[in-house]
């Protein structure tokens, strides 16, 4: 099995400390800004970042969908881990200082991935599917903190 990665990053006009306790706010904020993609969203433990517990299914094609239950943490400042307790999922968050009253978020996703030529058409077209998906979570972030 290889390991199979999707990232993607956006320049938000906010200030670092708002993106990320809005990225972290998972009673208020997160389930506002998840793309139409998720599903099912259930904060069942925490809410704001670290010991957080969050269920949600993430519909990723027309065929498959991820039963996801996360577990959060904060290993360092401005970064957030979600790992899935389902899978060999793992999502790191992460917002840095990008300027004047703007911050940059990036997300890297990683998973075990299918053998076969299953993994190889996972390889070839999940990382940039999942990659879009992100990308607008983070537009709505950024629609979010910069009101």
């Amino acid at each position: 099995m290889a390991q199979v990665e999707a990232a993607t990053e956006r320049i938000i006009a906010a200030d670092p400390e708002a993106v990320f306790d809005a990225l972290a706010d998972y009673k208020e904020v997160r389930g506002k800004v998840l793309p139409g993609k998720y599903s099912e969203y259930e904060v069942r433990e925490g809410g704001d970042g670290e010991g957080t517990l969050v269920h949600w299914k993430l519909q990723a094609t027309s065929k498959r969908v991820r039963d996801c239950l996360l577990e959060v943490t904060e290993p360092t400042d401005g970064q957030l881990v979600e790992k899935d307790r389902n899978s060999s999922m793992v999502t790191t968050w992460i917002v840095t200082p990008a300027g004047e009253g703007r911050s940059k978020a990036v997300v890297t996703t990683v998973w075990d991935g299918a053998g076969g030529i299953g993994g190889f058409f996972e390889r070839t077209f999940a990382p940039k599917g999942l990659a879009r998906i992100h990308d607008e979570l983070l537009a709505n972030l950024a629609a979010e903190v910069e009101k």
